[in-house]
């Protein structure tokens, strides 16, 4: 990722999608579930883009 990209959740290995409806998203990395996309939340929360992005790994 380049120094000015924004981390994207969907290329994230952490990410994942939950089965509740009102909190559809998941960040594994962050142990935490948000009706809004993980780093939205993230940044929200502390100002910053994701500090915990990892590349997911193509098969």
């Amino acid at each position: 990722m380049s120094v000015n990209q924004k981390p994207s959740c969907y290329k994230c290995r952490h990410y994942y999608v939950t089965w509740e409806s009102s909190h559809p998203y998941g960040c594994r990395a962050w142990k935490f579930k948000t009706p809004l996309n993980p780093n939205i939340a993230v940044l929200n929360a502390s100002g910053k883009d994701c500090q915990l992005f990892e590349e997911k790994v193509k098969n």
